[in-house]
């Protein structure tokens, strides 16, 4: 996400290593990279002069004072918040009040709108403990319908179609009267789009807003398309005047333009973005985080926030149980690596913790990352997992053939979970965090 402006970025903060302060001189230098950086990523020249103008602001009454501080650090505070600033300044919230909350979803053609609606629903589901009803919308595009249907089983979601009825507004109301005869409190409208901004596709959304008077409108844009998408959002905010926008396939080649300046070109906030193909890869977006990540600092609250949606208690109350009677198995191993893929893309993921990113930015690092451990697992019996001790040279032979894998693999591996296994168990007896980073083991790699 990001990278060749946090690349380039980085390089500007660099300029100020081993410099005793921060000057004129070599605050002019790195706010002239930092420009150039912004505009390489698909910034407005006229937004990033006016960026880098408030940096350079900031840091010259800085001259004097926070001596303690290196010049380097001091920039990137400076920053990180004008950064924070430009793209909101908060979080902002969704309304889904009313009886039922209307959510009405506006944009062009290919930017996710469809599957934007599903992960909504099921964020709204899960999240906030709504029943949602999808309503299909677009009667133009061939397969739209079908493809909501199956976004609405996916995300445990309503769905309401009217096959061969061509006039969306009455679809949408038809929608809405059957959501509440139905105790659906929250309805989602998905409707067409086009490849380009026209008056037809304006007048149709605009009717629709005006029919069904949703609680909230939000406007769907690929980030992909750069400044592109900020001229495009501010193109539909004219005529429908959406209360914010949703920035979808940030997972992708995306320079960070639309994301940093949409907010400052239409006034209004990002309220949600897009991180991957699966419904679960939906994050409410927090300015704050966002300019961590940018700016390589990580993103450790999502992180955790990820892995607390994953913490089942009683789970975990059963697993401390068996790793204090020293009983932890591949059962359970394959348990924790479910658990950890359900939090969503791996290298996303490392890019949340700090120091991470700069790492893993080469590696080609995904969920078959784990793919070699689980076809060793899986080619074991039932018995085998529960009980790794039983693990003969005969059963590794079979083993090994089951996953296509060398017995040397299968010896590594085992070798590693009983490493961890008993480190885990040291742990578990408080034999001390030295003795755990000794034999901390490199899971599934080879030596």
């Amino acid at each position: 996400m990001f990278e060749n402006l946090s690349d380039r970025l980085d390089s500007a903060f660099k300029n100020l290593k081993g410099q005793g302060k921060l000057t004129e001189i070599n605050i002019a230098q790195s706010v002239k990279e930092i420009r150039r950086a912004l505009v390489a990523a698909d910034v407005n020249y006229k937004i990033a002069k006016e960026f880098t103008d408030k940096v350079k602001d900031k840091a010259l009454g800085t001259e004097n004072v926070l001596n303690a501080v290196k010049p380097g650090e001091l920039m990137v505070k400076i920053v990180m918040d004008e950064m924070v600033s430009l793209m909101g300044g908060q979080a902002a919230g969704i309304n889904i009040k009313g009886n039922p909350g209307v959510v009405l979803i506006a944009g062009l053609q290919g930017s996710g709108k469809t599957t934007f609606s599903g992960k909504l629903a099921k964020f709204l589901k899960e999240k906030k403990s709504k029943r949602p009803l999808l309503v299909a919308c677009d009667v133009y595009r061939p397969a739209a319908v079908d493809q909501l249907t199956v976004v609405a089983e996916q995300a445990g979601a309503g769905i309401y179609k009217e096959p061969g009825v061509q006039d969306p507004v009455t679809i949408a109301l038809n929608a809405i009267a059957h959501a509440k005869s139905n105790s659906y409190d929250v309805v989602i409208v998905d409707t067409a789009g086009r490849l380009a901004v026209d008056e037809e596709m304006m007048s149709e959304i605009s009717k629709i807003k005006e029919s069904i008077l949703p609680t909230e409108t939000l406007f769907v844009v690929d980030s992909m398309t750069g400044q592109d998408a900020v001229n495009t959002a501010k193109a539909f905010n004219e005529v429908i005047n959406y209360d914010g926008v949703v920035l979808t396939k940030l997972d992708g080649d995306t320079r960070g333009g639309a994301a940093l300046t949409v907010k400052y070109t239409v006034g209004k906030s990002i309220k949600f973005v897009s991180t991957g193909e699966k419904l679960e890869d939906l994050d409410v977006f927090h300015p704050d985080r966002m300019a961590q990540r940018i700016l390589g600092m990580g993103d450790i609250v999502s992180f955790v926030e990820k892995a607390q949606e994953q913490f089942d208690e009683k789970e975990a109350k059963r697993l401390e149980k068996k790793i204090k009677k020293n009983k932890f198995d591949f059962d359970d191993f394959l348990s924790q690596l479910n658990q950890i893929k359900r939090m969503g893309d791996l290298k996303s993921l490392m890019g949340m913790i700090p120091g991470m990113s700069k790492l893993t930015k080469n590696l080609d690092i995904d969920d078959s990352a784990f793919a070699k451990v689980e076809s060793i697992i899986h080619s074991m019996t039932p018995k085998e997992r529960g009980n790794p001790e039983l693990l003969n040279m005969s059963r590794k032979r079979r083993i090994a053939k089951g996953c296509g894998r060398s017995i040397h693999e299968i010896n590594m591996f085992i070798k590693q979970f009983d490493q961890m296994r008993k480190m885990m168990h040291m742990m578990s007896k408080g034999k001390g965090m030295e003795r755990m980073m000794q034999g901390m083991p490199n899971m599934g790699n080879r030596k």
